[in-house]
Formats: C-alpha cells, structure tokens, sequence
C-alpha cells in the first residue's frame, strides 16, 4: 500500500499562508505514485486528503497503458442530482492537497501536457484549491472510472 508522508499523520492542523497555492491532484501526482516526484522535488508539502464535491467524473485517459503511464482526467460536471445521462452527473473522489510555492507551481504548471489542465476544484469541506484537471476534449477514449470512486482504487484493480 501507499503511506502518507510524515507530515499527514500529525493532528496539528496547518493552515496555508499568502505565500503558497494549495493543489488538488487526482492521479499520478499523487503520494507514492509515479509522478509524485514531480511535486516533492520542487519543495510541495502534503497537506490533507480530501474527496471533492459530488460533481465530479474520473477517467483513465487514453494515454499510457492502464495503471502504468496513464493519467487521471478529473472532469466537473453540471449537476450531483439523478439526471439520467451519466455525462451530467457526478460523485464525491477521493483527492490529496498539496501545498507550494508561486514559483514552485509556475514550474509544474507549465509541464502539464494537454488535455490537462489547472482550474478551480470544490472539495467536500467547501474550500475551492487549484487542481488538475481535464479538458473535455481529451475524453476521447478515455475510460469512465468515477465508480472507483478514486485513482488508487482503480489502479489496484488494474495492476
């Protein structure tokens, strides 16, 4: 399994400062997972665990191999009501935040390749981080997870 680094298992909450940008990722970046690195080499420290609101869709995009290579595609979606077309409704994921520098973020931002991209997510306990997401776009045979309910539940069932 994955543990969370040292700083997620204290019980002093940190509260962020003017000077950092708290990140929500979804996939890949997040702890123990490949791309992690990406985020711990420029200085970002773990914050908390967070699901989002439940207006959210999970998908394997159709780069990489599944579970290997392959990126999460977080996408919002209009409504967590029972609309009867899956592309309208969403769920509560589970997410990390993660917290840098401006500068930090400026450099991680600028290696995301498309279709993701960087917006506003809303999470469960009503605070609005930047995060990873996907344009809709980059859907094209991607592969709904949302059922999994997180990209750690999927990747177990695909390795």
């Amino acid at each position: 399994g994955w543990s969370l680094p040292a700083s997620a298992t204290t019980t002093t909450t940190t509260t962020a400062t003017t000077h950092t940008i708290e990140l929500v990722v979804a996939g890949m970046h997040m702890t123990g997972m490949p791309c992690n690195g990406q985020l711990t080499v420029l200085g970002a420290e773990f914050v908390r665990s967070a699901r989002t609101k439940p207006t959210y869709r999970l998908f394997a995009l159709a780069s990489g191999t599944a579970g290997e290579n392959q990126e999460a595609g977080l996408v919002r979606t209009t409504s967590a009501s029972s609309i009867s077309t899956a592309e309208t409704t969403g769920d509560a994921i589970d997410v990390e935040v993660w917290r840098l520098e401006p500068a930090a973020f400026g450099q991680l931002v600028a290696r995301i390749p498309p279709p993701l991209c960087v917006g506003t997510i809303e999470l469960a306990d009503g605070t609005s981080p930047k995060g990873f997401l996907a344009e809709p776009a980059g859907l094209d045979g991607a592969t709904d997870i949302t059922s999994f309910k997180s990209w750690r539940n999927y990747s177990v069932q695909v390795s």
